[in-house]
């Protein structure tokens, strides 16, 4: 019996001076010794997993780790809406037949700045076909609704407001002729006429084919310039050649 008694006080003593590891969680081990156990009033016997806010264990380190649930639904992207593309990219659909006459008929809008600048005189009568040219244009315009708004299974409806819209460049052509005496006015009116058809056409009533409306655009533009261009010409050329039609010298 007191041998016995012996080799449990030996195998005591060995247990207080050697460590033996601990699992603290699923990834963090801890090395204790029995003494330290004891005097954390831990015992090694019944070991267990204890919250780290709780758990008096001296540790080194202490690492926090992300808890929170998780959510896997996804997450519904906004559609934007796609934008239509500009009215101008549709020129290339137009029919060969119509940009060819187009085209053609921007002559008689250029032809008049382009002599005053090759000869370097500001000619009176060319300035003046040039407007009434434009001015036949604004009448030719507002017989283009009435042809698209007549025929059957137009979208365009023969109504009041299509048909009535029709007859405005008319009547800017008409003004012009009218103030022709003074020739920068009556080509200050055609161009405010051409502006005002194509507003009419592109935003009141978008009922033409996207290529006409490309083409007008372009036709319009042209014509502006060539305007703008004789106007100016004016200031800076000396008048000279014959006079138009019915001028008061």
């Amino acid at each position: 019996m007191l041998h016995f008694i012996q080799k449990f006080s030996q195998a005591s003593s060995k247990m207080l001076k050697y460590p033996f590891t601990v699992g603290l969680g699923a990834s963090r081990t801890e090395t204790l010794s029995l003494k330290t156990c004891l005097q954390q009033n831990f015992s090694p016997l019944f070991l267990r997993r204890w919250p780290f806010s709780s758990f008096p264990v001296c540790m080194s380190k202490i690492q926090y780790y992300h808890t929170s649930p998780c959510s896997f639904k996804k997450q519904k992207q906004e559609v934007l809406p796609v934008r239509p593309p500009k009215t101008i990219t549709y020129l290339p659909d137009s029919p060969k037949p119509a940009l060819y006459v187009s085209l053609v008929g921007l002559i008689p809008f250029f032809a008049p700045p382009l002599v005053m600048v090759m000869t370097k005189t500001y000619i009176p009568t060319l300035a003046f076909t040039q407007m009434a040219y434009g001015a036949s244009f604004l009448a030719f315009l507002g017989g283009i609704r009435w042809g698209f708004v007549l025929p059957e299974g137009s979208p365009a409806k023969p109504d009041f407001l299509n048909l009535a819209s029709s007859t405005a460049p008319v009547v800017f052509a008409w003004s012009a002729f009218l103030i022709s005496e003074s020739l920068n006015e009556a080509i200050v009116t055609v161009i405010i006429g051409l502006g005002i058809a194509l507003h009419i056409e592109l935003f009141l009533l978008p009922h033409y084919p996207n290529w006409f409306k490309a083409l007008r655009i372009v036709v319009t533009l042209v014509a502006l310039l060539s305007f703008v261009l004789t106007l100016l010409l004016k200031d800076i050329y000396p008048e000279k050649g014959p006079k138009r039609p019915g001028q008061v010298e």
